[in-house]
């Protein structure tokens, strides 16, 4: 259950907000809900999504595998239901798809390039981030350096989203009926 009311107040940026999402995604997303209670941060957290969608220099397979892996890493089920529908809505293989949290079980369904970004996905998103100069440097021969930064920016905007999203209390709002993307198990002392 949501940590925050999905009804606020309905100001015109929530309606403008509602009436974007509704006409593109065919309802209206929990996250602008839960913004809509600030109005400036709404406007300002979708001017940025908007910007961020225009980044066009990574390869957008590799984007979405970079973001699933982040997001199942933090285990934000809102992100992974969005993210998995994204995915089919590019014409990336769902059953390939489903196996991103658990990807080092199934490295067989995976480029090694795919598993470089994924590994890398994971490390800037542990606490404190992870990442060796082996794996940043390996990524950056791979992908070229306008590449490399926009994974790099890519994995920390979804380290943004499933963050504010999982604080928020926020769960799957059914993108994708049948998701089986489960979050990454962890014990409780945070190891995978």
């Amino acid at each position: 259950m949501a940590r925050i009311s999905l009804t606020p107040r309905r100001t015109l940026t929530l309606r403008l907000a509602a009436w974007y999402s509704r006409r593109t995604y065919g309802k209206v997303m929990q996250p602008a809900l839960a913004l809509g209670h600030h109005p400036k941060i709404l406007r300002s957290y979708f001017s940025f999504e908007n910007k961020v969608a225009r980044w066009k220099t990574l390869d957008p397979a590799l984007k979405r595998l970079a973001e699933l892996a982040s997001a199942a890493t933090i285990g934000c089920a809102w992100c992974m239901d969005f993210g998995h529908w994204h995915a089919d809505q590019l014409g990336l293989p769902l059953e390939k798809i489903s196996k991103v949290p658990d990807w080092r079980a199934h490295e067989e369904s995976f480029t090694e390039l795919e598993r470089w970004v994924m590994a890398y996905a994971e490390a800037m998103t542990a606490t404190p981030p992870e990442v060796t100069d082996e794996l940043a440097e390996s990524l950056r021969g791979r992908l070229g350096d306008a590449a490399f930064v926009e994974l790099t920016t890519m994995v920390a905007v979804e380290n943004l989203r499933s963050r504010v999203n999982s604080a928020m209390g926020l769960r799957s709002q059914a993108f994708s009926d049948n998701c089986a993307i489960p979050p990454v198990s962890r014990t409780s002392d945070g190891a995978v």
